[in-house]
């Protein structure tokens, strides 16, 4: 029965040994997580050299093309190494978990005592009860945490998605803001050398001369600061995409994408952008399973507030001249001084702490996706509005001020004056085309990942501020 009784304690210590590490790290379910709300490109844990330079491949042929939104986003999932440093949080909750499903390591024990002409020899096989029987739950707890991480981990991911596609906005609107006000600039010069020409042989006032010059020199100051703009948002993108070296000199489009026809059906209402959040948002699970892991955990403690130590000894005794001696041992802490309250307080407060933070966390991120949409859907309006109303409409003026000057029924002044009006129109449609899909990425990630924050307009610059009023004669 002794030695029955010492397998069966050793064959314990091997099931407890048995925990062991995923193949993938718990990548994917996170990929899983990620492709069920929306972001159907993988992104990889690169943990070997040969796997970096498959993704190092893969983002050079990337790069080959001018970059997309999509196009961005997938080279910041391969190669953004801040997002690669988060995927550490994964192994940690791993170990976490595989650590929970092992018992402590046994323990043997050796005396030699004598007395006399009589030596004794003491033997003892020491073996952690309490490990043992608190392993379910603390596995349980480590499990939870884990899929917490995976959370986490994953709300990272969309955090740079989000970050990147927004990034590539600003950068593109940039670009293309850069470009309209060369030609703005362009136009500008040739208007202050006509003007010049006709004061020169006196059809041209000093006044409004003096206004073409004015109107050029702002026109190039606007021309440098856009140009800066767009240099400093095609950084940030950069760094977004892990970029560096003959890198950086990848290509944009050279506008942004049209609007799209119309509203997805799931977004329409600002109801189902609530339910979305609320069964999508990556924050407010973990928030929910954080709870649910200190709720187990302050049962554990409650269980084991009184005795922190449990521990059995298989003992196998021997004396001079004396039959062998064998039998167990349990030893257990007594609770004199330290009955275990401090350590259940504890845990009930953290406990309390996590609800109270998953129904704060609950009220905000309904807040926040309703802001969210709020926005989205009055920049979409507004990008419209300019679109299909302002800039036609000023197209339209404009062609029919040109042909009054050509029918010699308005002055030059009149006709150059319009076209500022025009540049205005066209930097403002810019603008809301921009704001537009910046809404949108801000949307997407509150409905799916965490708070996306305060989202200020990029600084897309606007037309010379000769425009902003039309100068009378």
């Amino acid at each position: 029965m002794n030695a029955r009784s010492l397998m069966g304690l050793l064959a314990l210590a091997l099931l407890g040994g048995c925990a062991t590490f995923s193949g993938d790290g718990g990548t994917t379910a996170v990929n899983a997580s990620l492709q069920s709300r929306g972001l159907q490109q993988p992104a990889p844990w690169i943990r070997s050299e040969t796997e970096a330079e498959r993704a190092a491949g893969e983002v050079n042929r990337l790069l080959a093309q001018p970059l997309s939104a999509d196009t961005a986003v997938r080279i910041a999932l391969l190669n953004n190494h801040g997002l690669q440093a988060r995927y550490a949080e994964l192994g940690i909750a791993e170990a976490d978990l595989v650590q929970a499903g092992r018992l402590v390591n046994p323990g043997f024990s050796f005396g030699r005592l004598h007395r006399a002409d009589i030596i004794e020899y003491e033997r003892a096989f020491l073996f952690d009860l309490m490990g043992l029987l608190t392993m379910p739950l603390r596995t349980e707890i480590e499990r939870g945490r884990f899929a917490a991480a995976q959370n986490r981990v994953a709300a990272e991911i969309l955090q740079v998605a989000a970050d990147t596609r927004r990034a590539w906005v600003r950068a593109v609107a940039a670009q293309q803001a850069a470009a309209y006000a060369e030609q703005v600039r362009t136009a500008a010069e040739a208007a202050a050398e006509l003007a010049r020409r006709m004061a020169g042989v006196g059809n041209f006032s000093a006044l409004d001369r003096a206004r073409e010059q004015a109107f050029y020199a702002e026109a190039t100051a606007q021309l440098a600061r856009a140009r800066q703009t767009a240099a400093t948002e095609r950084e940030a993108l950069t760094r977004l995409l892990g970029l560096w070296g003959e890198a950086i000199t990848f290509r944009l489009p050279e506008r942004l994408p049209d609007l799209p026809k119309e509203l997805p059906p799931q977004l329409r209402e600002i109801t189902d952008i609530e339910r979305l959040a609320m069964q999508q948002r990556l924050d407010l699970q973990a928030a929910v399973r954080e709870s649910e892991s200190l709720a187990r955990k302050l049962g554990l403690t409650r269980a084991t507030g009184w005795f922190s130590v449990l521990e059995g000894k298989y003992m196998r005794n021997s004396e001079s001249g004396e039959p062998r001696q064998t039998g167990w041992e349990v030893e257990l802490r007594i609770p004199v001084f330290d009955s275990g309250s401090a350590r259940i307080a504890r845990a009930e407060h953290l406990h309390r702490q996590a609800v109270n933070r998953a129904a704060d966390l609950a009220v905000r991120a309904r807040s926040e996706v309703r802001e969210a949409w709020q926005a989205w859907r009055t920049q979409y309006d507004l990008a419209r509005h300019y679109r299909d109303e302002v800039v036609p409409l000023r197209a339209r003026i404009s062609e029919e001020t040109l042909l009054r000057y050509n029918g010699m029924l308005m002055s030059v002044f009149e006709l150059l004056a319009e076209s500022r009006q025009q540049v205005g129109a066209v930097v403002e449609a810019i603008n809301a085309q921009r704001d537009f899909w910046l809404a949108d990425a801000s949307l997407q990630f509150a409905i799916t990942g965490r708070s996306p924050g305060t989202i200020a307009p990029a600084a897309v610059p606007h037309a010379p501020a000769a425009v902003a009023a039309r100068p009378g004669h």
